[in-house]
């Protein structure tokens, strides 16, 4: 593979990537998820060339995010790096970078980092960009009720829960120790039902010894939904069964409740009767919605495919694009037949298009449907309890935990990862203990420091001799009047 097709330029004066033209074929790749990694792995012996750019240096397996926020897991055991999971596969090229434009007409994709823009050009390209958290038009309530959908979530979130317990230890005030002690989840999805089941088990399990002016398996939690049950896609029994368990480990399912106002301190509620209520709750977590990178809509527009109301495309039953047959758009951006944004629909979708770039290479016919293979769908509520649906079949307690676990351990990336999570969930579900409950106030607060910077801050590189400073804030590029005091601005 050629190594000098990866130079970058500045913001202001982008330097195209003038690789080979057609021999061996250029394949670039959006994202690291499950879809764009297993693009990649599925082309190892192709004849064609890999770019992969993502905006993180990690694989991030998102089902299991919520055991990085309770102090089950690791961010390193979900999360290796894609460099390393690559490093033996010399025809695929990893690239850091946020991908900002996609044009179609002129085949290329632009990233930028740090200041700097690379462009991209492509014979085939596979957009696996993922999705993101949806607060349904309230993107303010992300402030008070994180998501679930990064390492930078998990992370701000475990803050969030260990720390309203400490701080309720040094209070004096009953309402304030209530308020503090109060957790409240949104969305009772999967993701929602791990959740609040973790919290449950964290606050009456692993730290009911640990504290002396408060008790922590007093702590409520709180599932609430718009909907009127828990697990819709998991059909009525299995959604009465999972409620049923959350009840009875202390969790207050709260259904046909909407969400209309999240603060600092509380959470305004509509039941489905109209009345409206607060609950008054420090630490809140959004597990409801998901919309999908903003590139689908660019693509949309530039190929006349159509887009649904969360942002993903609808592409043609091959997983491509009215007119170009060369563009994959697969996982969480694609809308094809309602399938689920399940990791499955990913992996499979991004085998159907590697097979697809290696019958076009080889001159075969190309254009076959994609064919997803249902693998049925599980949720955990608590330790030794699950739900799981395959197919027709129907079960949950403890065999649909154990399947549970033995299907996850299949899919973390690596031996190594794979050995480390069975010992902490060894350590967490036979024993009491949480291997990993550090925190830091920059986990917690993080998020609204980088709020206050402003829109327009940009972290750049340091400058090259002979450049002018880039300041942060401002213009890139910047220089202060002459006779004015200069201030460094802020780097990484």
């Amino acid at each position: 593979m050629s190594t000098d097709s990866a130079r970058t330029g500045h913001a202001d004066e982008p330097e195209r990537l003038e690789g080979r033209q057609s021999s061996p074929h250029r394949v670039v790749i959006i994202g690291s998820g499950f879809g764009g990694l297993f693009t990649a792995q599925a082309l190892r012996k192709a004849p064609v060339e890999i770019t992969l750019v993502a905006k993180t240096t990690h694989h991030l397996f998102q089902p299991l995010l919520y055991q990085v926020a309770t102090g089950i897991l690791s961010e390193g055991e979900i999360a290796p790096t894609t460099r390393e999971v690559l490093s033996r596969q010399e025809n695929a090229h990893v690239v850091l970078g946020d991908v900002t434009t996609i044009d179609v007409q002129a085949k290329t994709v632009t990233s930028q980092l740090l200041g700097r823009t690379t462009v991209h050009p492509y014979d085939s390209l596979v957009v696996a960009a993922g999705a993101g958290q949806s607060y349904f038009g309230n993107d303010q309530f992300a402030t008070h009720a994180p998501g679930m959908k990064s390492i930078d979530d998990a992370l701000e979130l475990r803050g969030r829960i260990f720390g309203m317990f400490e701080l309720a230890e040094g209070s004096t005030d009953p309402a304030d120790i209530e308020r503090l002690l109060t957790f409240v989840v949104v969305g009772a999805g999967p993701t929602g039902v791990e959740m609040a089941g973790q919290i449950a088990e964290l606050s009456r399990r692993t730290l009911r010894r640990d504290f002396r002016s408060i008790d922590p398996t007093k702590a409520r939690v709180i599932l609430l939904d718009a909907a009127p049950a828990v697990l819709p896609p998991f059909g009525e029994r299995l959604g009465a069964k999972a409620a049923d368990k959350l009840e009875k480990i202390g969790v207050e399912v709260q259904l046909g409740a909407k969400v209309i106002d999240v603060d600092a301190t509380g959470i305004e509620v509509e039941d489905s009767d109209g009345t409206r209520r607060r609950i008054d709750s420090v630490c809140k977590v959004w597990a409801a919605g998901v919309a999908a990178s903003p590139l689908g809509k660019q693509l949309a527009e530039q190929t006349g495919a159509g887009i649904d109301r969360a942002g993903r495309v609808e592409v043609l039953p091959d997983l491509t694009l009215p007119g170009h047959p060369e563009i994959y758009v697969i996982g969480d951006m694609m809308s094809l037949n309602r399938l689920p944004g399940v990791a499955q629909v990913a992996i499979q979708g991004g085998r159907h298009a590697a097979k697809e770039i290696q019958a076009w290479v080889a001159g075969k016919q190309t254009g076959h449907p994609f064919k997803y293979n249902d693998k049925g769908s599980m949720a955990t509520i608590s330790r030794f309890s699950a739900v799981a649906k395959i197919g027709n079949i129907q079960f949950s307690g403890f065999f649909a935990w154990l399947v549970w676990l033995a299907v996850h351990l299949v899919y973390i990336i690596g031996f190594k990862h794979r050995l480390t999570t069975l010992l902490h969930w060894t350590v967490s579900f036979i024993g009491r203990g949480r291997s990993e409950r550090t925190v830091t106030q920059q986990q917690i607060f993080a998020r609204a420091a980088l709020e206050r910077l402003g829109e327009n801050f940009a972290p750049s590189l340091p400058p090259q001799a002979g450049e002018a400073p880039s300041w942060t804030g401002a213009a890139r590029t910047q220089v202060p009047p002459q006779g004015t005091e200069s201030r460094e601005p802020t780097r990484v």
